[in-house]
C-alpha cells in the first residue's frame, strides 16, 4: 500500500502535471501488471510502458512523484518497481557513505 503520509497535499498545483502525461488517457492496464504476470510478458508490459514514458513532457515530475511516495506498484516516470526501488537503496547507501566520511 502506498504511504499516504509522503503525498504532496491536495492543492491542484501539485497535481496539475498529471493533466500532461502521456499515459493520461491509456488506462492502468499497460502501467500495472496483473497478479502472477512474469517472464517475457512482463518485460513486453513493462517496455510498452516505458516507450510512452519515453516521449512524456512530465516523465522527470511523474517519477519525482514515484520516487518521493514510494509508490510500490507499476511504472512510474519510465521506471518499473524494482527499478524505482533499487534507485532509493543506491540513494540510501550513498548518503550513508558520505555520512560515514563526515
Amino acid at each position: 500500500m502506498t504511504d499516504v503520509s509522503r503525498l504532496p497535499g491536495s492543492a491542484h498545483h501539485h497535481w496539475q502535471w498529471q493533466l500532461r502525461a502521456a499515459c493520461r488517457d491509456l488506462g492502468p492496464g499497460r502501467f500495472y501488471h496483473p497478479a502472477g504476470e512474469r517472464g517475457e510478458d512482463r518485460e513486453e508490459r513493462d517496455a510498452a510502458a516505458k516507450r510512452v514514458c519515453s516521449g512524456c513532457p512530465v516523465r522527470a515530475a511523474c517519477l519525482d512523484h514515484a520516487l518521493r511516495t514510494r509508490e510500490p506498484y507499476g511504472v512510474w516516470g519510465g521506471l518499473t518497481e524494482e527499478e524505482r526501488h533499487d534507485r532509493l537503496a543506491r540513494a540510501r547507501n550513498s548518503r550513508a557513505r558520505a555520512g560515514r566520511r563526515v
